[in-house]
């Protein structure tokens, strides 16, 4: 059998407003044409299929596409599992429908572990897999009046264990010959390591469990929420599949990539990688004006299928307050485009009351980065205070499930 793991499409995600369904759109026609040509027999996708619980009717539309042209093919079962961007709602309401496509969803986590678990067998071979979507605190854990920020981190890592030792347990009790046990997650594992698109999806530590954390008795765990793809603390069996377009420009340097593991003999006998090619550059020249126009005009235009796009980082000061506006100029001459002009100068601005008024900058900011900003402006001790600090970050947690 072999078994395809991805994860965190983010459909209709936009990169500076621009959106990237169009990159989006050729990955999802590259990704069919993989699973046909290595004869792949199970597809995972563990969670972030969208980036808004709110995906637009071609968001829709695409994911929708894809899994009918999917069912077409040689691929004999998807499991679709939730991501924090994703809502359950959306999710789960076609999983009724989607079942006659082979088609498995967990949008959330179920009131029956049960659900959470399944038996899949090809021409005579089987797996188990126990598709565990992304764990809200509130989904897993009753909250407790007045308690700290720590007890809550503590208890929810807890919660999160206790879980997937449950389905663990559900999944060796259906698993009576010794088939080959998955687990799927979409979490923060201690030891990746993250990129600017991805939002911290528990805040300070709270639920950031090791590799170690795993139960042993699964084979692999196929994870999502990381857009690098990479091992988890040196264990091989447990993976990020990572996004298959740029998200972000701090992932300019990444190779993309899906996961492809094979099975026999009741077990998994490789995990390979298949390189996602790109379908659009995205590159970031940094220097003097002069230095970054130079660098703009050497931009091969058709080195991809896509138009180029770019963030310019000015670092001469003294060219700095008429630089954009030049790049944007030449920019416009160009095939390519300019999505963000950074000047160098202006990431030394201190007060909060300065740095909203450039919203360009105050959106790069953590929630939490921004609240500590404003104690430090109001003259608040935020150290001998850590009850307020509690207070926020127990608000700021509740604002991210929801």
């Amino acid at each position: 059998m072999k078994i395809l793991h991805t994860s965190d499409w983010h459909l209709g995600h936009r990169l500076h407003d621009q959106v990237q369904t169009q990159e989006q759109g050729l990955f999802l026609k590259w990704l069919l044409d993989t699973i046909i040509s290595e004869q792949i027999d199970v597809l995972l996708i563990a969670g972030d299929i969208f980036d808004t619980g709110t995906p637009s009717t071609l968001s829709l539309k695409m994911y929708y596409d894809f899994l009918v042209q999917l069912h077409a093919s040689n691929c004999k079962h998807v499991i679709v599992t939730g991501g924090n961007h994703d809502s359950p709602g959306t999710l789960n309401a076609p999983k009724e429908l989607l079942e006659t496509l082979d088609v498995k969803v967990v949008g959330k986590a179920t009131e029956d572990i049960a659900d959470e678990v399944f038996k899949l067998t090809v021409k005579g071979e089987s797996i188990v897999v126990a598709a565990v979507p992304y764990l809200r605190d509130q989904d897993i854990r009753k909250a407790v009046a007045g308690e700290q920020f720590d007890d809550i981190t503590e208890r929810y890592k807890t919660a999160l264990i206790q879980h997937y030792t449950a389905v663990a347990e559900k999944s060796e009790a259906i698993n009576t010959e010794g088939f080959p046990m998955i687990a799927m997650g979409h979490l923060f594992a201690v030891g990746g390591t993250i990129s600017d698109s991805e939002q911290n999806i528990y805040v300070g530590n709270l639920g950031h469990i090791g590799a170690e954390d795993f139960p042993n008795c699964f084979d692999y765990i196929a994870l999502g929420h990381l857009h690098r793809p990479q091992i988890v603390g040196g264990n091989p069996k447990v993976r990020y599949a990572g996004s298959p377009v740029i998200l972000s420009f701090s992932e300019i340097n990444q190779v993309k990539k899906v996961l492809i593991l094979r099975t026999e003999n009741n077990k998994i006998t490789e995990v390979t990688d298949r390189e996602i090619p790109r379908f659009r550059e995205v590159l970031r020249v940094k220097g003097s004006l002069v230095i970054c126009e130079e660098k703009l005009q050497a931009v091969r235009s058709n080195a991809y299928e896509l138009t180029p796009w770019v963030e310019v980082v000015l670092e001469d000061e003294v060219q700095n307050a008429l630089g954009a506006g030049e790049i944007n100029k030449m920019a416009g001459t160009l095939d390519l485009e300019v999505l963000k002009v950074t000047l160098n100068s202006q990431r030394t601005i201190v007060g909060l009351e300065e740095l909203t008024a450039n919203t360009q900058h105050i959106k790069e900011l953590s929630p939490l980065h921004v609240f500590k900003m404003k104690c430090e402006e109001m003259e608040f001790d935020l150290a001998s205070n850590k009850t307020v600090l509690d207070a926020f970050n127990e608000a700021l947690q509740i604002a991210l499930d929801n």
